[in-house]
């Protein structure tokens, strides 16, 4: 059975590179899936940054919609999955299907920030989908749970940022927070990284959790 960990944060805390470190420092084979889908300059940018801080001996794979599937494939790998980010994966998700390059980079907020436009036709595909993607997040979380490899995730706090001025936006925020929840919950780890530094939480705040359900 893997070590499931979750790490999250607000843009540019320094999760990513604490991802990198924990990742590494199991001193085992590490798989990176990167999730982000390159639609303009800025994320070809962001991207090509992220690939310089990384080990060149990791293998990339670059799936932005079926983890579940990659997740299967490297099942009994003798070693660290690491995927960045969730957040990304869940605006792929979301707008699958929907509208060109310059309208999915500006709806995913490059690192899963928020969602800028506003529609009645998005967001009544947004209320169809959200179960459907909160079951995959499931799905996908049960995985990372059971399979051999050790399994690390990067997610973001969207909500923790302005509130959107948008329905879409909102509801994206609320999908993200709400997926964060179900992947904690299956997580053996989760940290909170907040100025490069990392916060466990998962087991500070078990006993005290479990003290109140029972009042």
């Amino acid at each position: 059975m893997s070590q499931f960990t979750l790490i999250t944060g607000g843009a540019r805390s320094g999760k990513s590179g604490f991802a990198e470190l924990l990742a590494a420092s199991a001193k085992r084979p590490v798989t990176y899936i990167a999730t982000a889908q390159i639609w303009d300059e800025e994320m070809a940018h962001r991207v090509k940054k992220h690939q310089k801080q990384r080990p060149s001996t990791w293998q990339l794979i670059e799936e932005p919609l079926n983890i579940r599937d990659t997740l299967c494939q490297l099942k009994d790998y003798d070693g660290v999955i690491l995927l960045d980010c969730v957040t990304l994966w869940l605006t792929n998700l979301l707008l699958v299907g929907q509208g060109g390059p310059a309208e999915r980079a500006t709806l995913s907020g490059h690192e899963g920030e928020g969602i800028t436009p506003d529609s009645s036709k998005q967001d009544n595909l947004f209320l169809d989908i959200e179960p459907q993607i909160l079951d995959t997040v499931k799905t996908v979380a049960q995985m990372a749970q059971t399979i051999k490899p050790k399994v690390i995730f990067v997610t973001n706090e969207v909500g923790q940022g302005i509130v959107p001025e948008n329905r879409l936006a909102r509801a994206y925020r609320d999908l993200a927070g709400r997926s964060n929840q179900i992947l904690a919950r299956c997580a053996d780890q989760v940290y909170m990284v907040v100025a490069g530094y990392p916060m466990e939480l998962k087991h500070s705040s078990e006993k005290f959790l479990a003290s109140l359900l029972k009042e």
